[in-house]
């Protein structure tokens, strides 16, 4: 596995919002949305939204002043995690929340931060933990579309606060 230092994928359902959340956390360098973790690349939305296994991700680059655990409970603090192929309005297989490392030095950090948001719900969350099997990115619309689409549909409600 390529170990990308300070990357990591995160899929909280539609990546719209999730990017626009993730990009006004201090300390991350620069997010690009796509499509992670199905079968077959290169892939298109269509593809995608017709149910063909990939999930929508965030790939994510954050510098050394935002620690990965920090950065993961703010991803979990949006997202519904103990939903499974949803979140808001969204339903289907590419709406399934993720964490997918690049680095097998995260794993820890990741498994401490969901270990603890499983205690704090008494449940088994439902998102996958799993390195990273592929990574397509979205069509250029999609990249940064809350920014471009202000009135633009998203799940994530404290974007608009």
């Amino acid at each position: 596995m390529n170990c990308e230092n300070n990357t990591i994928y995160l899929a909280g359902g539609c990546f719209w919002g999730v990017q626009k959340y993730i990009d006004s956390i201090p300390g991350v360098v620069e997010t690009e949305v796509g499509y992670a973790n199905g079968p077959t690349y290169p892939v298109s939305y269509e593809k995608v939204k017709a149910g063909c296994g990939h999930a929508e991700t965030c790939k994510v680059v954050y510098d050394s002043t935002l620690p990965l655990e920090k950065l993961l409970k703010a991803f979990l603090s949006v997202i519904d995690p103990l939903s499974v192929n949803r979140q808001g309005e969204d339903e289907g297989i590419q709406y399934r929340t993720g964490i997918y490392y690049v680095c097998e030095d995260d794993l820890p950090v990741i498994s401490a931060v969901i270990a603890e948001l499983e205690a704090s719900l008494s449940a088994k969350s439902a998102l996958e933990v799993l390195p990273l099997e592929g990574f397509c990115p979205a069509e250029e619309y999609h990249q940064k579309y809350l920014v471009k689409n202000p009135g633009g549909y998203c799940h994530i409600h404290c974007i608009f606060e």
